[in-house]
């Protein structure tokens, strides 16, 4: 038996408390954040698609050619989930995943509540 030790990439999930409920409300300020980062982190954007809800609360998902960055805000619970999966098809991705979610959780200016790393 041979064994594989390629790892396709870190998924990291957090869900963030946060007080600040313009940036739970603010998908275009998440956005432009977010396409800073894609900048930032040399990675391609392939889309995104946004819903914005009744209450400003928003659903993002920008899908990368290096996978994803999802997010889901609920303001109603100063509350957001956050998933960032990057693959490591070409380069190991993983310390990009860790960074990428850290500055999440810096621009949210958010306290963990939950926090899950997944190597795929």
């Amino acid at each position: 038996m041979t064994t594989n030790d390629y790892s396709p990439g870190l998924h990291k999930l957090v869900t963030l408390e946060v007080q600040d409920l313009t940036k739970l409300t603010s998908s275009e300020n998440f956005i432009s954040f977010s396409k800073n980062l894609i900048a930032k982190y040399q990675l391609e954007k392939v889309g995104i698609s946004e819903h914005i809800f009744e209450n400003n609360s928003f659903t993002i998902a920008i899908c990368l050619k290096e996978s994803h960055i999802c997010i889901h805000t609920w303001p109603e619970f100063n509350q957001l989930t956050l998933d960032v999966y990057l693959c490591n098809y070409l380069q190991d991705n993983t310390q990009k995943v860790k960074d990428i979610t850290q500055e999440y959780i810096s621009y949210f200016e958010a306290k963990i509540l939950k926090e899950f790393e997944i190597n795929r």
